[in-house]
């Protein structure tokens, strides 16, 4: 994986899923502009195309085929539109669309989330916060346990002749913490050195077990500012304090909770990317703003968090440093000349906001 090729660019092999919705819409987008920095820097990229989610049940019956897992597994990294949608919304929850996607984070073995929170200058009118708060920018790191916690614990309900009883239960073992505290740290360390860890110690033993375990750690990263805050203080310091945060990392609960909050206060869940990783350097991308089914083949998605994400994925997986800087600034150039699509267009520009077509050309046009 990753050989070189003729000219001493880079062979990228990508796995494809572009899913339901308004996945396939966003996955174009950002295949477009990986080809445009693929070529202008010498590499060259394969895809291989799979399915998941609602698209794999049409076809499959199941939502993640293991043919998919194969594709994943012999590719260097992949790349996820969305899954989901009202189609398939009767069916039982082991056959829903969202099941392939806690299928591929288990088979991948990818245990962190990675997802950036940055308000961009030119959109800082869209976030709810108060101007005095939003001035102060937001740029934050949410580190997010994936495959352990509540989601993946024990669950079932019992019916008695009073009652029904319902239960889901949380575990964590300090490996678990360790190995995503682990990143966290680094992660940290090679931003702005300050770490928040989110827990809720003064209820849960698991989130004793968490704030122990990084506490512990934090001693082999002492140039790194290190905190513990419970979940509810974080969740407030989000919307009065959001400058104060550098890299979040918490459990998989609690980091389902928050990215969503963080990415209201950038101005559109449109604008996210994400990152799921595990050990080495593979890593499933996508945008967090899902299906969309209200809005798919409208052609008015915004493809901002997919190109992110393909960003993303240059810089962590291929180490593509220069090439993910690109699409960046393309993507930060494209939105200070005002190109807007519908979720971040103003109230006052009526109908003058342009296509997911559009705003991808507008995007290639500063590559």
């Amino acid at each position: 994986m990753n050989k070189t090729t003729v000219g001493g660019g880079k062979m990228l092999k990508v796995a494809l899923i572009p899913g339901d919705g308004v996945g396939p819409e966003v996955i174009t987008s950002a295949i477009r502009v990986l080809d445009r920095v693929a070529e202008k820097n010498g590499h060259k990229i394969l895809y291989e195309y799979a399915c998941a989610g609602g698209e794999a049940i049409d076809r499959e019956g199941i939502p993640l085929p293991e043919e998919t897992i194969d594709i994943c597994k012999k590719s260097d990294a992949v790349l996820l539109g969305a899954v989901g949608g009202p189609k398939w919304d009767s069916l039982p929850g082991e056959l829903r669309p969202e099941r392939a996607i806690l299928g591929l984070r288990s088979s991948l073995c990818l245990y962190a989330n990675l997802r950036p929170a940055v308000l961009h200058e030119p959109l800082k009118s869209f976030s709810p916060l108060a101007e005095s708060v939003r001035e102060k920018g937001i740029d934050m790191l949410f580190v997010r346990e994936l495959t352990g916690g509540i989601y993946f614990g024990k669950r079932g309900r019992k019916a008695t002749k009073n009652k029904v009883f319902a239960f889901d239960t949380e575990s964590y073992t300090d490996k678990e913490i360790k190995r995503v505290g682990k990143m966290a740290f680094e992660l940290a360390r090679a931003r702005k050195k300050r770490l928040t860890s989110v827990d809720k110690a003064n209820v849960l033993e698991t989130s004793r077990l968490w704030r122990e375990t990084l506490m512990e750690m934090s001693g082999d990263y002492p140039e790194v500012e290190f905190e513990s805050m419970y979940i509810d203080n974080a969740a407030m310091q989000l919307i009065k304090n959001p400058s104060r945060f550098d890299v979040i990392v918490t459990s998989n609960l609690f980091g389902d909770i928050l990215t969503d909050e963080a990415s209201a206060i950038i101005g559109s869940i449109g604008l996210s990317p994400s990152a799921s990783v595990g050990e080495g350097r593979f890593g499933l991308y996508e945008p967090i703003h899902g299906s969309a089914p209200d809005i798919a083949g409208k052609g008015i998605a915004n493809p901002v968090g997919t190109v992110l994400s393909a960003a993303m994925m240059l810089r962590f997986t291929f180490g593509l440093e220069k090439e993910a800087l690109e699409i960046e600034n393309a993507v930060a150039s494209a939105l200070e000349s005002g190109a807007r699509t519908k979720d971040i267009a103003e109230r006052n520009m009526n109908n003058n906001f342009i296509s997911t077509n559009d705003m991808t050309e507008k995007i290639l046009s500063y590559l």
